[in-house]
C-alpha cells in the first residue's frame, strides 16, 4: 500500500458547494432536505432517469465530468442511467490475480479506519458501530480489531463494482433507511452510513477469510442494483452497480488478514483520500496469512 500512496496524489476531502451548505447548515435548508432524503423521491428520480425522457442529460453530463466514452461500451444509450452505469472495457480495469493481494472492489476515493471496541469513526462527528453497519448481524463481532475500508464514489467515477476475492456468499441483506448525500458536509453532521439505506453481503473468501461488503445508497441514487450471487464467484466478477448519484462501498476485513501501514490510517484521520481503481492491488495480505500451514 505504500507504493499506492506514493504513486498517487492524495486528495483532501473537497469543500462542498453553496447548495449543500444551505441544505445542511440552515434551518430552511434542513426543512427542504427532509423530502430530498426520502426514498420515494429517489424512486421517482430513478424512474425518470431510466426513461428515454432523460436522454438529453447525457451529453452535458459526459462533457462536465470529462468522461471518455471511447473507454466504455457506449453505443446506443437508451436513457441517462444507461450512460451512468456504462460498462468499461475490461483491459482498462485489469484485476490483480496475486493471491497475496487485496484488490479494490470499485473506483473511488479510499479511506481506511481501524475497528476498535466495535466502532469505527470515519468522520469528525459520526460514530459508527460495525453492528449498526451490518444491521445487527451476529457476524459483526468477527471484524473486531480488523479494518474498515471506505470507497467514496463521485458522479464521475465508474459505478460498477466487483468481488474483492473468490469465494462463496454466506448471506446478504437489505437495510432500509434515508438517502443523505455522502459528500463530506453530511458525513461531518451525522452517521450517514448507518442512516442511509444499504445492502450488505458476507462472503467466505479464498484468501481473506470472512469479508463484509456494504453498498450504501445516497441522495437521488435510483437504486443499488446487485446481481444474484452465483454459487461460486471469482475475484473481479461483477457484483452490481449504482444508478445515478455518488455513493459508497465499504469493506470490513477480519483482524490479521491484511497489512495496513500506519501512514494510511494517519491520512484518513486527516480526511485525506487515496484515488483507486477497481481491480488494482490496494493492500498486501499479512505475512501470517500467506505462510503455508
Amino acid at each position: 500500500m505504500e507504493q499506492l500512496i506514493h504513486s498517487r496524489t492524495v486528495l483532501p476531502r473537497p469543500r462542498d458547494g453553496a447548495a449543500l451548505r444551505f441544505l445542511y447548515h440552515t434551518t430552511v435548508g434542513r426543512l427542504l432536505l427532509k423530502p430530498l432524503r426520502a426514498r420515494p423521491l429517489s424512486r421517482l428520480c430513478g424512474r425518470f432517469l431510466d426513461s428515454t425522457l432523460s436522454k438529453p442529460l447525457i451529453k452535458p453530463f459526459v462533457r462536465k465530468n470529462g468522461i471518455r466514452l471511447e473507454d466504455f461500451f457506449s453505443d446506443n444509450f437508451r436513457c441517462f442511467n444507461d450512460c451512468f452505469s456504462r460498462r468499461i472495457r475490461p483491459e482498462l480495469r485489469p484485476v490483480d490475480a496475486s493471491p497475496d493481494a487485496l484488490v479494490a472492489p470499485c473506483d473511488g476515493l479510499l479511506s481506511v479506519y481501524p475497528i476498535h471496541s466495535g466502532t469505527v469513526i470515519p468522520a469528525k462527528q459520526s460514530l459508527y458501530t460495525i453492528n449498526d453497519l451490518l444491521g445487527g448481524d451476529p457476524m459483526a463481532a468477527r471484524f473486531e480489531g480488523g479494518a474498515c475500508l471506505v470507497f467514496r464514489l463521485c458522479v464521475n467515477h465508474y459505478h460498477r463494482y466487483c468481488y474483492p476475492d473468490g469465494g462463496r456468499l454466506l448471506r446478504n441483506g437489505f437495510i432500509p433507511g434515508e438517502l443523505h448525500t455522502v459528500r463530506p458536509i453530511a458525513l461531518e453532521q451525522m452517521a450517514v452510513f448507518v442512516r442511509n439505506c444499504r445492502e450488505y453481503a458476507l462472503f467466505e473468501t479464498d484468501h481473506l477469510g470472512t469479508v463484509a461488503q456494504i453498498e450504501v445508497g445516497a441522495m437521488l441514487v435510483g437504486k443499488i442494483a446487485n446481481h444474484p450471487a452465483p454459487e461460486r464467484f471469482e475475484r473481479g466478477d461483477e457484483k452490481g452497480m449504482f444508478l445515478y448519484g455518488g455513493s459508497t462501498v465499504i469493506l470490513l476485513i477480519e483482524p490479521g488478514r491484511i497489512q495496513i501501514p500506519e501512514e494510511v490510517f494517519a491520512l484518513s484521520a486527516e480526511e485525506k483520500e487515496i484515488p483507486v481503481c477497481m481491480g488494482e492491488r490496494i493492500a498486501d495480505l499479512a505475512e501470517a496469512v500467506q505462510r503455508p500451514a
